[in-house]
C-alpha cells in the first residue's frame, strides 16, 4: 500500500523534494504539496485503490502525510470511513 500511495504522490504531488526522502510522518504540505496537488493527489488515490473519499474525509489532515494517507484508506478499505 506504501508504494502505491508513494507512487500517487511522486506523480501528482508536486513535492519539492524526492517522495522517497520524505518520512511516513513528515508533513507533505511542507515538502511543497499545495492544496490543488492535494486535491490532484485524492483523485489519483480513488482511482488507484478503487475508493471514493467521503465528504468528512477530505480534510486537509487527512492528505498531510503517508501515514494519514495509508489510515484514511485503511479505514475505507474495512468499511469503517
Amino acid at each position: 500500500m506504501d508504494d502505491q500511495i508513494r507512487h500517487v504522490l511522486a506523480e501528482h504531488a508536486r513535492l519539492a523534494v524526492d517522495v522517497g526522502d520524505v518520512g511516513d510522518d513528515a508533513d507533505l504540505y511542507q515538502a511543497g504539496m499545495t492544496s490543488h496537488a492535494s486535491v490532484n493527489v485524492m483523485l489519483a488515490l480513488e482511482d488507484a485503490f478503487d475508493i471514493e473519499f467521503p465528504e468528512h474525509m477530505l480534510r486537509k489532515r487527512t492528505f498531510e502525510s503517508v501515514a494519514n494517507i495509508r489510515t484514511a484508506l485503511q479505514e475505507l478499505r474495512n468499511g469503517s470511513g
